[in-house]
This record gives structure tokens, C-alpha cells and sequence, in this order.
């Protein structure tokens, strides 16, 4: 585990060791991630202005349909253990509690706009921002929470070697109905063939998905209660973490 928790004022502070890697990409692995890096920016340039569009319309529906903000920001480790925000399109009611105070599950949040852009991908989009700014790429295992950190045995740490993705081995591979262990196993199985015939595959197998609308949609967070998940927030002098 590379994150400690100790609580100070109910918030969870964290003291972030150094990374340490688990397992070295070959010379080849290295220059297939610098040039990957070049082709992710390529696409997200030729891609930003239709992607923008149909932003633009998903978004009237969904703040038309409930109030709150139409981007949703979430604490994600990425390359290297880093914690990022990932954006999406918001897809769920932004209460975390019924009028009892009980905590609500994503499914009871869940709208109608939100079954459509989860169904579709197009929730996904914003992620062309987290592209650009190096913190992903199209292709890569998916970014887990922070809570996930605790979870993963060595050999899994493998994952964040390369830049988490859009879509990845484990999603061809029906995410929806893998355990959390046989997801990480996935993503161990990618790292070690990471390379463009591996990434290749994937493209021409998400894009068949895509269009089928079949497990196409972002299981991360199911069965958690949104008030449960574990959120950072950065300043100047330390990384702070909270639960949503």
C-alpha cells in the first residue's frame, strides 16, 4: 500500500512515499509509450470540436433534468500512483442522502439523461481533457478510486506503470460481469504486452462495443455509496483527503 491514512479533523491526510516501480518497461515498451503519447494528442485535437459539440447538446439535457453541475469530478490514481481528476459528464442526481439521511446508491441517483450517455460513452468525453493534459490516454487500464489503493497484492501494482486509458483490456472482456480480482489480473496481462498491436486490438474491439451498447459502461464506483468514496484536495502545502 502506497498511501497512509491518519485522520486530523475528521479529514484524511496523506503521506505519499515515492513511487517505487514494480516492474520495468523494455526499451521498446518505452519508446512505444512516448510515441502512443504523441498519437493520443493527435486524435484528441482531430476529435475536439465534434466531441465538443455533442458535449454541448448532452449537456442542455442533463442540467434541463436535474439542477447541479453538467461536469463531474472525481480523485482517481493514475501513472505512477499519481492522484488525478477524471472528468465526466454527469450522469447521477448530485444528492448523496434521501430526506431520512440515508445514503443513496448510484443506481437510486441514476438519470434519465445519465442511463443514455453511460449507454452511449459519451460520458466518457470529457476525458479528452485529462488526455491532453497527459494524465491519460485512449487506451490503458482503467483508473481505479483511491480507495482501491489497499487492494491491489504487488504484482497488480504493475497497472500503474503506464497511463490509465478510456477503455482497456478489461473492458472488452465484459467488465461488467469480472471480479475485482480477475479485473486486475487483465490489466497485468496489458502491461506486460503493452505495445501497438495490444493497443490496436482494443481500439477495433471498443469501438464494436460502442456501437452494440453492450458493457460498455463504467462499473468503478457500482455498489459503493457515493458518501463512502475517498476525494482529494490539493494545496500548497499538502494533498488532503476526504470521503465524498
Amino acid at each position: 500500500m502506497r498511501i497512509n491514512y491518519t485522520m486530523k479533523n475528521s479529514v484524511a491526510y496523506d503521506y505519499h512515499k515515492d513511487y517505487k516501480p514494480v516492474y520495468l518497461l523494455t526499451d521498446r515498451q518505452k519508446s512505444y509509450f512516448v510515441l502512443k503519447r504523441i498519437i493520443d494528442f493527435v486524435l484528441v485535437m482531430i476529435m475536439l470540436i465534434p466531441a465538443g459539440l455533442l458535449m454541448i447538446i448532452c449537456a442542455i439535457w442533463i442540467k434541463m433534468e436535474s439542477p447541479g453541475p453538467v461536469i463531474y469530478k472525481q480523485s482517481r490514481t493514475g501513472y505512477k500512483e499519481r492522484v488525478f481528476t477524471i472528468y465526466k459528464l454527469r450522469s447521477m442526481r448530485t444528492e448523496l442522502y434521501d430526506k431520512n439521511g440515508r445514503p443513496l446508491s448510484d443506481q437510486e441517483r441514476l438519470t434519465k439523461s445519465g442511463k443514455f450517455v453511460r449507454k452511449t460513452s459519451i460520458d466518457e468525453l470529457p476525458q479528452l481533457i485529462n488526455i491532453l493534459r497527459g494524465e491519460m490516454s485512449f487506451i490503458g487500464p482503467r483508473p481505479f478510486l483511491i480507495n482501491d489503493l489497499d487492494t491491489y497484492n504487488d504484482e497488480q501494482l504493475i497497472r500503474f506503470e503506464v497511463l490509465p486509458g478510456m477503455s482497456s483490456w478489461t473492458s472488452i472482456h465484459g467488465r461488467a460481469n469480472q471480479s475485482v480480482e480477475s479485473k486486475y489480473n487483465h490489466e497485468i496481462y496489458y502491461v506486460k504486452n503493452f505495445g501497438f498491436k495490444t493497443d490496436l486490438e482494443i481500439f477495433a474491439k471498443t469501438i464494436a462495443l460502442v456501437f452494440s451498447q453492450k458493457d460498455v459502461e463504467d462499473h468503478v464506483t457500482e455498489g459503493r455509496i457515493a458518501a463512502d468514496i475517498i476525494e482529494v484536495e490539493e494545496n500548497e502545502e499538502n494533498t488532503n483527503y476526504r470521503k465524498g
